[in-house]
């Protein structure tokens, strides 16, 4: 079955950076598009990048453009997300979620791992 283990959270300054990484298996990872999506404190799930099966085409929401970058090595199956000049509204528990490459929040994702960003 699916399975999507994300680590790399922690609590961060303002302006500060962390990579978050998104270990996959139980499905054959190269073939599919992912994303990562977002829910912030007493809000619902946000879209936040995605990335096709190759690696070659990305896209991301508003909010993080230019800030955050996704990637992914398909030999060990991992998905990442690298968030520079973080702010406090990037706090969050962030989810890679197995999806089309398409914005929405919809398909399987894993437990999450939690953000903080706050001085």
């Amino acid at each position: 079955q699916v399975q999507l283990v994300e680590s790399g959270g922690g609590l961060v300054q303002p302006g500060g950076s962390l990579r978050l990484s998104c270990a996959a298996s139980g499905f054959t990872f190269s073939i599919y598009a992912m994303s990562w999506v977002r829910q912030a404190p007493g809000k619902g799930l946000e879209w936040v990048s995605a990335i096709k099966s190759g690696g070659s085409s990305t896209m991301y929401a508003d909010s993080v453009k230019g800030r955050f970058t996704i990637s992914r090595d398909n030999v060990k199956s991992t998905l990442y997300l690298q968030m520079n000049s973080l702010k406090p509204e990037d706090t969050a528990v962030y989810y890679c979620a197995k999806r089309p490459f398409a914005q929405g929040v919809t398909g399987t994702k894993g437990q999450g791992t939690q953000v903080t960003v706050s001085s």
